[in-house]
Formats: C-alpha cells, sequence, structure tokens
C-alpha cells in the first residue's frame, strides 16, 4: 500500500515535536511519529495510507529484546523463571497502555471517527499498540540505543512495581484458607512444562479433593502455582453466588 498521505501541517508537526519531547527523541523524520499513531479506523477513511500497524510489528519486537536485556542485568540473582515473568507483567496490553497513557500518546492518535466517538483514545489495546508502533519509529529513526533509551525510560520504572507486585500477592495462602472456609480439604498442584529449558512454560493446575478447580501458566512453577490458585479462587466465588 502506497503511503500518499500528505506531509502533517504546521500545527500538527508541533504537536509531534511537543509529544517527541516527552518520548524523549528527536526526530528527524517526525513523519514515522506520525505514522505511528495512525489507527487502522483513521486509514480506512483516509484513502491509499498506511497505518501503524507494520510499525506496531516491529515495536513488538524491538521491546521484547530492550525488556529481557534490562531484567536480565538488573536482576542477576534470579532465575530464567523469574526474569519470564517479570518480562510478561510489563509488555502486556495492560502495562504497556498505561506506560502510553504516562506519556500521553492518546491525544496524538488519529483514529477514525466511529472509534474516536468509541473512546478508542483511552482503549487499552489502541494505546499499547500505538506505543509499540512509536518505540518501533524511535529505532528507525534513531537506530537501537536510541529504542533502548525510550524502553528505559518509560517501561523500566514499572518493573519495580511488578517486584512489588509478585512479591506481596499470595493467591495460594489466600486460597487455601478459603478452603479451610468452606469446609474443604486443602488444595494440592499438578504441574507440566512444554519447551526448552532455557523458555519453559509451566502449566498448573489447583486440585481440591481430587477436582480441577483452575489452571494458569508461568515462567516458573511458582508464579504458575499462582496463577492456578487465582483462577480457582475465581471459580469457588463463581460457585457461592
Amino acid at each position: 500500500m502506497a503511503d500518499t498521505v500528505a506531509e502533517p501541517d504546521a500545527v500538527r508537526q508541533q504537536a509531534l515535536t511537543d509529544l517527541a519531547g516527552v518520548v524523549g527523541h528527536e526526530f528527524a523524520d517526525l513523519g514515522l511519529l506520525d505514522r505511528a499513531l495512525r489507527h487502522r479506523s483513521w486509514c480506512a477513511e483516509n484513502g491509499d495510507v498506511v497505518s501503524n500497524e507494520r510499525l506496531e510489528f516491529l515495536g513488538d519486537a524491538v521491546l521484547g529484546w530492550a525488556v529481557a536485556d534490562l531484567v536480565y542485568r538488573r536482576f542477576e540473582a534470579d532465575a530464567e523463571g523469574r526474569l519470564t515473568d517479570l518480562r510478561k507483567a510489563v509488555v502486556s496490553a495492560a502495562a504497556l497502555a498505561e506506560v502510553a497513557a504516562d506519556i500521553g500518546i492518546g491525544p496524538y492518535l488519529l483514529l477514525g471517527k466511529g472509534e474516536s466517538a468509541a473512546g478508542g483514545a483511552a482503549k487499552p489495546s489502541i494505546l499499547s499498540d500505538a506505543f509499540e508502533a512509536v518505540l518501533a519509529a524511535v529505532y528507525i529513526d534513531g537506530g537501537p540505543e536510541a529504542a533502548f533509551a525510550m524502553v528505559e525510560r518509560h517501561v523500566a520504572p514499572h518493573l519495580s512495581t511488578a517486584v512489588d507486585r509478585e512479591d506481596r500477592v499470595d493467591h495460594k495462602t489466600a486460597l487455601q484458607e478459603r478452603c479451610a472456609q468452606l469446609g474443604l480439604v486443602a488444595p494440592t498442584y499438578r504441574i507440566s512444562s512444554v519447551g526448552p529449558d532455557h523458555a519453559k512454560v509451566f502449566t498448573a493446575t489447583a486440585r481440591i479433593g481430587g477436582q480441577s478447580m483452575g489452571s494458569g501458566e508461568g515462567g516458573s512453577k511458582k508464579s504458575a502455582e499462582q496463577a492456578a490458585a487465582l483462577a480457582a479462587l475465581g471459580e469457588l466465588a463463581g460457585r457461592d453466588a
């Protein structure tokens, strides 16, 4: 598809320059940043125009590399499973939407009339995709160092929140206590795994009285069990309702 959209006008260029300042990268080609903000709904209303989807694809890969590098260097004592969980915690759509909202990407998005009226500028899926697209634009315009600097500036601060959240949440204990309250036997867990040693994905199933109550996945046995316990808590709550 040819990109036939006109160059951003003076007002748009100033807006893009302002956003670039918050992102922390001075673009040689502001058109790249403009493209990163074009949702497909806007493109559909503006003819033969390239959306941000290809940039999003590239940005996802760049983000994965940068975050893996960050967690590897910052958490030297942690095992691979823990590093995997931390990486997943900050590259999820919900987490990236928070980052995009902190930067203030929403008001700069180009959305179709229907998507705009539906509050698309605040939708987590659109915001997270836009963040990845902007990251790709920075990568193309400034190279790997500029892209890494953007991730370090805007995503890395969320790592400490992810660590605190993982250390604080204990769904297994909550499930055990809930079982005691209901007069049920203590839960047990069955674990399975797939993948090579350096990238295993564990699946845990929480069982109560021989009955499967919930399953979950994680980069370590511990995180998988926590996910399964959370699912089981939801199952028990549903039965109480």
